[in-house]
């Protein structure tokens, strides 16, 4: 039987800490995507790891006798893959990314270490996972639009652009030219889902509603479902400026809205990573000065 490491990674934070809470912000996602990662495994291994009391959270006799052997996989993967890389020189570096990034952000500074001999990949990363490969250990650096998702995590701020609407191409308020956002605060949205934690709220504008609940109409994990969404009347999304220039279709129109907090994006590493090559590309690009930028 095959299992995913990542997931048994999962079980022994959670075996350590015996708390769904505390154990998703170790690993940076969020608490109903962990439990449903844990239930999955469950049913592929065929027993249960843990019981679920009102208070509390204890293994099951199957979950002890699982967790040395466990713990002693994923540490020697740990162990693995770093001997690996420290064989010889690392000339190559994973960015993450969720969605199209655009704006010549990463253009030059991608080209400078191509033409130095570094081998870049690109990764695209669901929304499910809102750290875009840093928690798992699959991206080196990623750009992520903040808040961060969790702790262990450092940003550096390079965009901060004002939020914008994206609505169906026939909804009443697509014949303005700007969009208040009490206006926006009784639609459906189209929302992020659960997994993505801080940002999901974020791009609901939930700081913005009052202590008003958004109304869902849908959730998606990636930009091409957002917008079939969107043309397909099931909620409207709130997006950056430019990724409404990024993203144009015949049947979906982006207008800017009044009364919100610009959103910021950031190139985000682990902070216990200390690799000079992190650290180099990290160096490449400017931060954003702090309360620069447009918003609305």
């Amino acid at each position: 039987m095959d299992v995913h490491l990542r997931d048994l990674r999962y079980f022994t934070v959670l075996a350590e800490h015996l708390h769904f809470t505390v154990a998703a912000q170790k690993v940076y996602i969020s608490q109903p995507a962990l439990s449903k990662q844990i239930r999955a495994l469950e049913r592929q291994l065929g027993f249960p790891l843990l019981e679920r009391r009102p208070r509390e959270v204890v293994l099951t006799p199957q979950g002890q006798a699982l967790l040395p052997t466990a713990r002693e996989l994923v540490a020697a993967w740990q162990e693995a893959w770093q001997e690996a890389r420290a064989a010889g020189p690392t000339f190559t570096l994973t960015v993450g990314m969720q969605t199209a990034v655009g704006r010549d952000l990463q253009r030059e500074a991608l080209a400078r270490f191509r033409d130095e001999g570094w081998r870049i990949s690109l990764r695209l990363v669901s929304w499910e996972d809102p750290t875009a490969g840093l928690g798992d250990g699959g991206s080196d650096v990623a750009f992520l639009w903040l808040p961060l998702p969790g702790p262990g995590l450092v940003s550096r701020t390079l965009i901060r652009e004002p939020r914008w609407v994206s609505l169906p191409a026939g909804h009443p308020l697509a014949a303005k030219s700007e969009v208040d956002f009490a206006d926006l605060a009784d639609e459906a949205y189209v929302a992020l889902p659960r997994a993505a934690g801080p940002v999901r709220e974020f791009w609901l504008a939930t700081d913005a509603r009052g202590g008003r609940e958004p109304r869902i109409g849908t959730e998606v994990t990636s930009p091409a479902d957002t917008f079939e969404a969107i043309a397909s009347g099931l909620g409207v999304a709130l997006i950056a400026e430019k990724n409404a220039q990024l993203y144009q279709r015949s049947d979906v129109v982006h207008r800017p809205v009044r009364g919100l907090a610009p959103a910021e994006l950031a190139l985000v590493w682990r902070a216990n990573d200390a690799r000079p090559e992190v650290a180099e590309f990290v160096a490449a690009f400017p931060a954003l000065p702090s309360g620069t930028g447009s918003g609305r």
